[in-house]
């Protein structure tokens, strides 16, 4: 094998797991910027409303839509870095093979979850532009853009769960996707 490791995953799957990792990165981190945007609409909405005496009526509305934004455009970072919430009563007793195993196996079931999700984004999404849908309130704001990073955060949270799988799927032989061996007390490094 040319020099490649023959312990390594094949060239396709770890051009898709780097490349989706990378996206996953860097739209995380974007996301992570969402937040003060947030507190400055929040702010803005708070300095208008108690000082100037004016109400500012989509304030509310665009922070919650905001917040929206970052937890669903965040949530294929959060995958990646493994920083979600996980129930470890017995998972965290595991060695790291033992932990990806438990990982490559309930993977179908989030991958299952994210397709129905992911099924529902499209419909929703759809919906709203043959519907031209708005929420009603005083602003009256579109749901399109809101339902497009729904579908966009949902979609790149799928691509990450099956990169994450090709990892674990390696962890389970002690290596990495590329089949440099990992130390039971050392992390893979992250992208």
């Amino acid at each position: 094998m040319n020099k490649e490791n023959a312990a390594a995953m094949p060239r396709p799957i770890r051009i898709y797991v780097k490349t989706v990792d990378w996206v996953s990165h860097k739209v995380g981190l974007i996301a992570m910027y969402l937040i003060f945007m947030m507190i400055f609409v929040l702010l803005a909405d708070t300095i208008s409303r108690n000082i100037i005496q004016m109400n500012i009526h989509w304030a509310i509305e665009m922070a919650q839509f905001t917040l929206a934004a970052y937890y669903i455009v965040g949530g294929a970072h959060s995958l990646q870095m493994g920083t979600h919430v996980r129930m470890d009563l017995i998972y965290g007793q595991l060695s790291m093979r033992g932990k990806a195993w438990v990982d490559v196996l309930t993977s179908g079931f989030m991958v299952f979850y994210i397709v129905i999700l992911l099924y529902g984004s499209i419909s929703s999404t759809i919906y709203a532009i043959e519907t031209d849908q708005r929420n009603f309130s005083m602003w009256n704001p579109s749901m399109i853009p809101i339902k497009l990073i729904m579908v966009f955060g949902i979609a790149l949270m799928l691509l990450q769960v099956f990169s994450t799988f090709f990892k674990d799927l390696a962890k389970t032989q002690g290596r990495t996707i590329d089949g440099e061996p990992i130390h039971e007390s050392s992390e893979e490094p992250v992208v």
